[in-house]
């Protein structure tokens, strides 16, 4: 048996636009995906974002540009009063809650909700009494290092260490922070760079179209993989074109599971269910015509042919220059004396 259970989170994010009743249809069907955790975003707008912020050009490009960044989250965030009765709706669900927090406040809103993980997003890696907080909760963290810097990273880290966190309890995801990802910008074989250098479990937060890259990251060793799913493409708000349909959702799980059972114990070895093809597909020394007892063997009576059950051609040394000790008719399998 091997461990590579790949921890999978559906990202939910703010795709429920505001509605407490789309976020738990979306609970339900990261449930039917096979996620393990569904994930939102909790965030006091006004503490995460000025009223002078701009808004990002593909927020511009799916949501326009007449309205702020603050109006566009004020719409789409839930209360903080909701995220409880959504981690019940989870729990019961029998899924995993995750939510990130932006701010200050969020995070103790999300604290006594008891997450397995607390999620930094790549916007969060700067922000020092952000992280500061964070590590002062104790728990395992899964961060994010979009737009970020090898040094960015680092500085992070030693933050979250000094607040005494471990190596052992951060996991960080290679992630490229714009909505969708070119696939020439993946840099998908910085994600085990990061792990090499910095010495933490790695994984991959992915923005790109489609779930190639997800299913890739897990070939690779992703511990972790995230991305983003809508119940329909077409609601407005900034992330839903780049978002999977549950349907997709459930074909990206799938397919990471079959690539968790492939990747094996990394030891060489006949399995169990190749075993009985060695006899099939292997070849054994036979009689190339028909051989008398007492014949020479030579290259002109024996030759190497299916199925590999008899004399293995390995031996075909030993075996050239003896007698047959039996008459063996053109095919079949050839013996020797093993008490010569």
């Amino acid at each position: 048996m091997t461990d590579n259970h790949v921890i999978i989170i559906a990202e939910a994010g703010v795709n429920h636009n505001g509605n407490y009743d789309l976020a738990v249809k979306m609970v339900h069907e990261a449930k039917a995906a096979g996620a393990d955790y569904v994930k939102f975003q909790t965030a006091v707008p006004e503490l995460v974002i000025s009223s002078i912020a701009p808004k990002a050009e593909y927020q511009k490009e799916t949501t326009g540009s007449g309205q702020s960044q603050l109006d566009m989250c004020r719409a789409i965030h839930l209360p903080l009063s909701d995220y409880a009765p959504l981690k019940q709706v989870c729990d019961e669900a029998g899924i995993g809650f995750m939510s990130t927090p932006f701010d200050l406040v969020s995070i103790d809103t999300l604290e006594p909700l008891d997450m397995d993980y607390y999620k930094i997003p790549s916007g969060e890696i700067t922000n020092l009494p952000y992280l500061r907080k964070i590590a002062s909760k104790h728990r395992r963290v899964i961060m994010s290092t979009g737009m970020c810097e090898p040094d960015e990273i680092g500085a992070a880290l030693d933050v979250l260490l000094a607040g005494g966190l471990t190596l052992d309890d951060i996991t960080l995801l290679h992630c490229n922070t714009q909505y969708p990802t070119p696939f020439a910008d993946v840099n998908l074989l910085a994600m085990n760079e990061i792990g090499q250098r910095f010495g933490t479990k790695v994984g991959y937060s992915d923005h790109t179209v489609g779930i190639e890259v997800p299913i890739a990251a897990t070939a690779l060793g992703a511990t972790v993989i995230e991305k983003h799913f809508t119940l329909d493409r077409n609601l407005p708000g900034p992330d839903h074109k780049a978002s999977l349909m549950p349907g997709e959702l459930a074909e990206m799980v799938r397919a990471i599971r079959h690539i968790e059972q492939a990747l094996g114990d990394g030891r060489k070895h006949v399995t169990a269910s190749e075993e009985p093809n060695k006899i099939v597909a292997r070849k054994s020394i036979v009689a190339a015509t028909d051989i008398k007892k007492g014949d020479l063997l030579t290259d002109r009576n024996i030759t190497v042919k299916r199925p590999g059950n008899g004399i293995s051609p390995m031996l075909w040394d030993s075996v050239i220059g003896t007698r047959a000790i039996a008459d063996f008719p053109a095919d079949s399998l050839i013996a020797i004396d093993n008490d010569r």
